[in-house]
């Protein structure tokens, strides 16, 4: 052994690895040429080897732009080639401290020195000759550290050349093929372990040439743990250690290859057995480490995949998983429609192929052009209308012919092979039957061309965004259904009424469980009463929608009825239950979509008493704020949720002071995650505590305060300000239970109306007071009541007395003398019925007044 290894900047010492007679000590190789240069390039480090290479010391580089030792200005565009790579090399010209111009090769790698801070580490072998002379070290010659002095340097041809008469290599020349072309990684690094031979292989895993690296160390040519792992058993296969092994290597990047490498550092001794340099011999265990590395990919596929519920970002998660560690380029393209079908067809589709390009990734950045958002048309014989109608990938290379006619008749499909691609994989998109678009993959940059292995992967990869975007799709149908079909149940505008003022709003879900079924309802009632509902039904999407529907529907048709609130919550209860039944079963998903769990609150409000008649099942009490601005909740018993079945309902009556304010809402209101249950009720006291001139501004400022994001779950919201009908609008008499008094009331009427100014209701009135009044005397109890009420364009007749038994409209014959009353009340009247009470009944009529 001749000496020591050294490090670099330092001055080997000899040493001898036998006793032996002495010896004049080998040359001293120079150190190798190192600076560091920060982000702003300025340089932060200089040195010896930078000294010696430059002239320069140290105190008149550091803190001065790197820019000063370029001697031309290729050398600063060789820079700004850099900005955004992790390594560079090259050969710039440099300026010598006295004038001289020095072409020197360099290698550049970015690494974090303290902290974030960034810099680039910058070296080069101190050999070489001004410009214009040739550089010291050809292949297989002395370079730079090079081969001792004295011996032949490592990896040289031997003497022989080819044999004579035979035309075959000699062993000098095979030898020499056989390093270049082995498929291993092989190098020599002479005895300062300064690189002197690389083959082919390793100038492929490292993306750099001979050249580039000759003179260097192999922890300058890759700065990594594993290179100084690697060089340290190099010493240690000089020192006499013997062949040592690595199960590892690095990669382009200074990245490690962990166990997917093998590498072996065995001596290299001379006739006499001395240790003259070190082989570094390394192989990939490809097939083990790719089957690996693929299935580390797709583990992390199936987290990074579909993350979202928007089709875009998943085309664009599937391109970025991709490149670069499949591919270098990749773009997914989706058909506007997908196209459903059974088995694939083995012929392309008559016509060409429109599509949306929706994710581009490449690398680097300016790789295959392809634009994200755009429209793409592939022609019906092309690779990629061939392989959506066979439904399964293919694999082609750049000169197969099939490419090359593509290329002839699709421009996009032209630069996309102009730009280097020398391997394609064209992959369909199908999910559940349903072909969804396509995804190409594409290699310019990685030598290797795509493997079998590879088109599975890209299969495994793009099924599983395919899923996700097919789920994607449907759930968004789906959802664009309920929305519709909720919307077309939920009220489109608020009936003409004049006993409250009323503002509403609706917000759904902004979660993926779809819309929910919550509603709300305002229904105008006999005798100018208005009924308010609001409902939840338990469960998203179209079921509850639609179970939804039939329970507004069904409180609308009670309501006409004019159940009490009690009442009216009983039958709804009954109705769940057979709603449940008709599902066919009793588990969870059949409770959800007949409804079990449903909560409703009902309300009557009636402008003539000012009075509030109210019932809950299951559902938060409402809010009441008085006129003087007072919050409180109206204390209506709680009843159970709908469809349980058998439990009571009760109704709580309050009178109102006019102006006052009713606030019902569902319980996504207060179901806000951001806060508890007491701050959010706060929060709805003190906004609807507020004065406001509109009742819209109520609700605006309700759900600003209570939401801070897309709420969990959907929210209704129903706010009314309270009306009073005076008295000088309500005309009431008590009768007798004599025939002869239909006559004074029909008197008491036509005063009332001509107070009113309503004379031509007379005639009109006058028959429907007759007629109902005449009906309470001879069917019902006393005491009988007359009343008129006069609001808006509306007049009602109301006939009051303490009989249950309810008036029915029937069919008079030819000949009877009776039944032809209430058919003619029902033909003169918009509307007419009868509305129970604990003790008797009310017959109403209502007629429309004329404008004016």
């Amino acid at each position: 052994m001749e000496r020591l290894p050294t490090h670099p900047g330092e001055r080997p010492h000899e040493s001898d690895a036998s006793p032996g007679p002495a010896r004049t000590a080998p040359p001293t190789p120079p150190p190798t040429a190192t600076a560091a240069v920060d982000a702003r390039g300025i340089v932060t480090k200089w040195s010896e080897g930078a000294r010696q290479l430059l002239g320069y010391p140290p105190s008149e580089v550091v803190g001065q732009p790197a820019a000063r030792l370029l001697a031309d200005d290729a050398g600063a565009a060789a820079l700004r080639d850099a900005a955004g790579q992790e390594r560079w090399s090259g050969t710039v010209a440099l300026r010598h401290r006295d004038g001289r111009r020095l072409r020197r090769e360099l290698l550049a790698h970015r690494r974090t020195a303290d902290g974030p801070v960034t810099e680039w580490l910058v070296v080069s072998a101190v050999t070489g000759a001004p410009e214009g002379e040739t550089p010291a070290g050809t292949p297989g010659g002395a370079a730079a550290g090079g081969a001792t002095s004295g011996s032949e340097a490592p990896g040289s041809e031997s003497s022989g050349g080819e044999s004579s008469g035979s035309g075959t290599p000699g062993s000098g020349l095979l030898g020499e093929w056989a390093f270049r072309q082995s498929p291993c990684v092989l190098a020599v690094f002479d005895a300062d372990l300064r690189l002197v031979r690389a083959n082919a292989g390793m100038e492929q895993v490292l993306c750099l040439t001979e050249d580039q690296m000759r003179g260097l160390r192999l922890p300058e040519i890759v700065p990594h743990p594993v290179s100084d792992e690697a060089e340290a058993k190099m010493r240690r296969v000089l020192e006499g250690g013997g062949p040592q092994h690595l199960r590892a290597g690095a990669g382009p990047a200074g990245t490690g290859a962990e166990d997917g490498w093998s590498t072996s550092l065995v001596p290299l001794k001379d006739p006499a057995g001395r240790v003259r340099a070190v082989c570094l011999a390394a192989h990939q265990r490809l097939q083990e480490h790719l089957a690996r590395q693929r299935m580390l990919l797709l583990s992390e596929a199936s987290a990074r995949i579909g993350t979202t519920a928007d089709s875009g970002r998943t085309a664009q998660e599937l391109a970025d998983i991709a490149v670069p560690r499949l591919a270098d380029f990749a773009a997914v393209d989706l058909l506007d429609a997908p196209r459903h079908g059974g088995e694939p067809s083995p012929a392309a589709p008559a016509g060409p192929l429109a599509m949306t390009r929706t994710a581009v990734r490449s690398v680097p950045e300016d790789g295959p052009p392809a634009a994200a958002d755009t429209k793409t048309r592939y022609p019906a014989l092309s690779p990629v209308a061939r392989c959506l109608a066979q439904g399964h990938g293919a694999l082609y290379d750049a000169a197969e012919p099939d490419l090359v006619r593509w290329a002839r008749q699709d421009p996009e499909a032209a630069r996309l092979l102009g730009s280097g691609t020398h391997s394609v994989l064209v992959v369909p998109m199908r999910a559940h039957g349903a072909t969804l678009g396509v995804a190409l993959f594409g290699r310019h940059r990685r030598a290797e061309p795509f493997e079998a292995d590879d088109l599975w992967l890209a299969e495994e990869l793009t099924a599983k965004a395919a899923v996700s975007i097919h789920t994607t799709r449907r759930d968004s149908r789906e959802h664009t259904s309920t929305m519709t079909l909720q919307r077309s149940l939920l009220p489109q505008t608020l009936p003409d009424q004049g006993a409250l003022d009323i503002a509403t709003r609706y917000l759904p879900a902004g979660t993926r469980a779809g819309v929910g079924g919550d509603w709300f309802d305002v229904i105008p009632l006999s005798g100018a009463r208005v009924a308010l509902v609001v409902g939840d039904v338990v469960g998203h999407g179209i079921r509850a929608s639609a179970t939804m529907g039939r329970l507004r529907t069904a409180v609308r048709t009670l309501a006409d009825v004019d159940l009490p609130p009690d009442e009216l919550l009983t039958h709804l209860d009954d109705l769940v239950l057979h709603l449940s039944a008709d599902e066919g079963g009793t588990d969870g998903a059949a409770e959800s979509a007949g409804g079990i769990g449903t909560t409703c609150l009902y309300a009557v409000y009636d402008p003539v008493s000012r009075r509030c008649a109210l019932a809950r099942a299951g559902h938060p009490p409402p809010a009441a704020v008085t006129p003087d601005g007072a919050v409180r909740f109206l204390d209506v018993p709680a009843g159970p949720p709908l469809g349980l079945g058998g439990l009571p309902f009760e109704t709580f009556e309050t009178e109102l002071p006019e102006g006052s304010l009713l606030a019902l809402y569902t319980d996504g209101l207060l179901a806000a995650r951001d806060h508890d249950i007491d701050e959010a009720l706060d929060k709805m006291f003190a906004a609807l505590a507020r004065p406001a001139k509109t009742l819209d501004t109520v609700c605006d400022r309700v759900l600003t305060a209570m939401l801070t994001h897309r709420p969990d779950d959907d929210i209704a919201l129903l706010v009314a300000r309270t009306r009073v009908l005076h008295a000088d609008r309500v005309a009431a008499w008590d009768l007798a239970s004599d025939p002869a008094v239909v006559a004074r009331a029909r008197k008491h009427a036509t005063e009332q109306l001509t107070a009113w100014g309503l004379d031509d209701a007379a005639f009109i009135t006058e028959l429907t007071v007759s007629e109902l009044v005449t009906n309470a005397i001879r069917y019902g109890r006393p005491p009988i009541q007359l009343r008129l009420i006069h609001e808006d364009s509306t007049l009602t007749c109301e006939v009051f007395d303490s009989s249950s038994t309810a008036p029915h409209m029937r069919r008079a014959r030819t000949f009877d003398e009776g039944g032809r009353g209430l058919l003619l009340v029902g033909q003169l009247a918009r509307r007419w019925g009868t509305r129970h009470a604990l003790t008797g009944k009310t017959v109403w009529a209502e007629q429309s007044l004329s404008p004016g």
